[in-house]
């Protein structure tokens, strides 16, 4: 690990910083970078009816700004802005945005791109780092300024000639997190001398991390720096662009909001040039679930997520935030029991969210329920609980719930996967509701009060026999039959029924659970349209599982 070939980045000293006690309280304006930034980060990129669809789909989801490419880059980039401009394909709300290098011929070209467009942002860049300056450019800084004052100059002319009234301008320091943030500002300053920006024009200072060098604290620091020392600070749009190059974009994101920022530029998903860029689905879902309005339509990702994958042809990982196919999906046993109890509680106050592990309904992303709770060999008793009742309305007791998950691990471990929620309720079945080698077919009852005697016909290995019992109830006097017959002592510990919601609603089902004479543990369930049946065969399965455990003979 050649760690020693490298120095640790050099914070600035702000030692009056502010924005760690501010809070994010509104949405800033958004700009999708997507067909820019994100499409020349593809192996392939979009066509010109692809980033149609997808610019269609960006001012469905509300995004007010759309950078739509580098126009001078490629005949596709020039193509598709000039076919939003002359298909009459942009919004009266919407102002697409274009981006340039200070190079004369970029400039003149960029230009030509948006000629009749109804608004533009014009984005001029230039690169203004240490590390730029020296080995790209070889330039000082003094003629790295004057670079960004001839681009800003002939932006403004240019906008003389095409329509100065529907054009903002847009100005990047590229590479600002490395670049001196007090040269930083002089470069920026000097730009904003030239385009003087005004209440009704102000100008977008965009200050990106185009390499994510430090912690998300410096960048907020380098941003609190600039909101205090740019001129025309009221009529400037501090705008942030970050990148991802430390796994931090989104996080630089929310501090330097924190820290005086007004505009954020994003991607879906974070598609970007190498590790990507911020994702502002995330960003805007941040803040929606602080009760923040973000200004931006997530409420049914699903669409997003297949535009998206059709036309980048890259794909939404499984554990990517509030979108991801797992992200709502708790395999663990506690943290299934926590979110069982939190969904049972959320009935007392449906307008408020609070369900552990839970930190969004999936519902206002579009999301199911049913995939919240999977089942594996990691999974426990509520987990699996969640499952029989939520699917298929069976409230089964605790005791049964403890017994039954270790069945389930088993069965998961032994098939080496999880398992679909139809291959649990069939198990439950399989294990619980056992009719061999007895069997109850009829039952007759006499008698009144505590004196009540049950009669039944049963099957033993498929042949016919009647039992008889009394006791002072049916369950009492048909537990006698079967004592009396089978020489087999035992005592119910619990017993439960409910009607049956899953299918026919008039049949009941019963859960028993009975001790042996060594206090050992057996389980039974039964189901019949009849509660007392029910209740019979309940206790006949629990007692054919005594009986095949201990290799009774019959």
């Amino acid at each position: 690990m050649n760690y020693y070939r490298y120095r640790p980045y050099k914070p600035i000293n702000l030692k009056d910083r502010t924005w760690p006690d501010n809070v994010i309280t509104k949405a800033p304006i958004w700009c999708s970078v997507d067909l820019r930034d994100g499409n020349q980060a593809l192996v392939n990129p979009m066509n010109l009816d692809q980033k149609i669809n997808f610019f269609k789909h960006l001012v469905k989801l509300g995004f007010k700004e759309i950078e739509v490419g580098f126009p001078a880059a490629s005949d596709t980039e020039f193509a598709f802005c000039r076919a939003l401009i002359e298909k009459n394909l942009i919004p009266d709300d919407v102002t697409i945005q274009v981006l340039t290098q200070s190079r004369e011929h970029i400039i003149r070209r960029t230009f030509e791109a948006i000629e009749g467009c109804p608004k533009a942002i014009v984005h001029l860049y230039n690169s203004t780092s240490v590390l730029q300056r020296d080995v790209v450019f070889g330039k000082s800084k003094e003629e790295i300024k004057e670079l960004a004052v001839f681009g800003a100059k002939l932006v403004d002319e240019l906008a003389e000639e095409y329509g100065k009234e529907k054009l903002l301008f847009e100005y990047s320091p590229e590479s600002f997190t490395g670049t001196e943030p007090d040269y930083a500002c002089e470069v920026c300053n000097a730009v904003l001398d030239v385009w003087q920006p005004t209440p009704e024009r102000k100008v977008i200072i965009n200050l990106p991390s185009t390499v994510e060098m430090a912690t998300p604290n410096v960048y907020a620091d380098q941003i609190e720096y600039c909101h205090r020392n740019l001129r025309y600070r009221e009529n400037v749009i501090i705008s942030l662009h970050t990148h991802n190059d430390r796994g931090e974009g989104i996080a630089a994101t929310e501090l330097g909001l924190m820290a005086g920022a007004d505009r954020v530029e994003g991607t879906l998903f974070g598609n970007g040039e190498r590790t990507g860029n911020c994702d502002i689905m995330t960003v805007a879902l941040n803040m929606f679930t602080q009760g923040i309005d973000p200004k931006l339509d997530f409420s049914s990702v699903m669409p997003t997520i297949e535009i998206y994958e059709n036309s980048t042809g890259m794909r939404v990982d499984p554990r990517h935030p509030y979108v991801g196919d797992l992200v709502f999906t708790a395999f663990s046993g506690s943290h299934q029991d926590a979110i069982k109890k939190g969904m049972k509680r959320l009935e007392e106050h449906p307008d408020r969210w609070e369900v552990p592990y839970l930190h969004i309904d999936p519902a206002d992303v579009g999301r199911s329920y049913d995939p919240i709770i999977r089942i594996n060999s990691q999974s426990g008793k509520g987990g699996v609980s969640y499952i029989l009742e939520h699917n298929y309305g069976l409230s089964v007791p605790r005791s049964i719930q403890q017994a039954f998950s270790l069945v389930v691990t088993k069965e998961s471990d032994r098939q080496n996967r999880e398992l679909t929620f139809k291959e649990i309720y069939d198990l439950f079945f399989e294990t619980y509701a056992v009719n061999s080698p007895i069997s109850l077919k009829y039952y007759y009852q006499s008698g009144s009060g505590e004196n009540i005697v049950i009669k039944s016909d049963i099957l033993i290995n498929g042949e016919f026999t009647n039992i008889t019992g009394k006791g002072n109830g049916v369950i009492d006097a048909f537990c006698d039959s079967v004592k009396n017959r089978f020489g087999i002592d035992f005592d119910i510990v619990t017993y439960s029924q409910h009607s049956l919601d899953y299918g026919n609603k008039s049949r009941a089902i019963t859960y028993i659970h009975i001790y042996d004479e060594n206090q050992k543990s057996y389980y039974g369930i039964g189901v019949s349209t009849n509660t007392a049946k029910a209740s019979f065969r309940a206790i006949l399965s629990a007692l054919n599982l005594i009986i095949k455990d201990k290799g009774t003979e019959l």
